[in-house]
């Protein structure tokens, strides 16, 4: 769980690292993914006062595509494309589209298919593997860019956003969560005195990332953020969870070795002070926001972009 911190670049992500770990994780994920389904579910409930009619969205890290439902609920007319950059999430996604695809299959829903077929719509999705920050889609080509809990793991951040917003028609909408500097902050604290390795991941503060967004091309970005604290009985089944969902270490100072006994101990010892009613907290800060792609300012040379309206002449009658 990186993003490049501003003053700080050697902390970065080992975007081959996310890739495999994610990978491994396919097979568990759904089952540990308490923190994203409840965070997703928080993030369609703030769509509720957007309007939007999308004929096209995309899920910019669909993991295993628990957002699908969702959105094709919400816009049934809406194509709905989902990428992710690891192939065996992706393959979870897709093979969960078509389950739920024949169970929603009924005598009524075929005989009714052929006569409206656009109400089906919103329940074709197109499976892409791919990296946000190198999105392989035309200009233009959606109206809705939805991304949960995935910008933490791009390592260039204002990339990623420049790409959603390109893949925007103007007036289109991105809706994302992520992560901000204080999540597991109890973990940091107990390794911080370990060694010289980072174990812990550093994220992109709120505010900056809401001026990322308007440097992107994005207009009047909205942001919040909240608080949500899982709870474990000890340190192993709280890494156990991360690695289940492919939370695994991905930066580029990691430690590449197995962790010795002794430095494994300091670490729990340390964690251990953080305890509260017998539980072992994880913190996690997390950042909801959304903005709409405006008019470019500037050409692609720099040159500030000045539009003239012609007005009307008055008709005097």
């Amino acid at each position: 769980m990186v993003e490049r911190a501003p003053d700080d670049d050697a902390g970065g992500v080992d975007a081959r690292a996310v890739r495999r770990n994610f990978a491994r994780a396919a097979a568990t994920y759904d089952e540990a993914a308490v923190l994203q389904r409840e965070v997703g579910r928080r993030m369609a409930e703030k769509l509720d006062v957007v309007k939007l009619a999308p004929a096209a969205i995309l899920d910019a890290g669909c993991g295993t595509g628990d957002a699908q439902p969702e959105l094709a609920s919400r816009y049934p007319e809406a194509r709905q494309v989902a990428l992710d950059v690891a192939l065996p999430m992706l393959s979870v996604a897709k093979a969960k589209a078509r389950a739920q695809a024949r169970e929603g299959r009924s005598v009524f829903s075929r005989l009714l298919s052929a006569v409206a077929p656009a109400m089906r719509r919103g329940h074709v999705c197109g499976h892409v593997c791919g990296d946000i920050a190198r999105l392989p889609f035309a200009a233009g080509a959606f109206d809705l860019a939805w991304s949960n809990l995935a910008l933490q793991w791009i390592d260039d951040l204002p990339q990623a956003l420049g790409e959603l917003c390109r893949v925007l028609r103007e007036g289109g909408l991105v809706s994302f969560s992520t992560f901000g500097p204080d999540t597991l902050r109890e973990l940091r604290a107990a390794f911080a005195g370990v060694d010289r390795h980072s174990h812990v991941s550093r994220f992109i503060d709120m505010h900056d990332i809401g001026d990322l967004l308007v440097a992107a091309g994005f207009g009047d970005p909205v942001m919040h953020m909240e608080y949500v604290t899982l709870t474990y009985g000890d340190a192993t089944a709280m890494l156990r969870d991360l690695k289940a969902i492919g939370a695994t270490n991905a930066t580029k100072l990691r430690p590449r070795a197995l962790m010795g006994r002794k430095r494994w101990e300091r670490a729990v010892a340390a964690l251990e002070v953080s305890r509260r009613d017998g539980r072992l907290p994880a913190t996690f800060e997390v950042i909801y926001g959304h903005a709409w792609k405006v008019a470019p300012r500037h050409t692609t040379e720099g040159h500030a972009i000045v539009r003239f309206e012609r007005q009307r002449p008055e008709v005097r009658r």
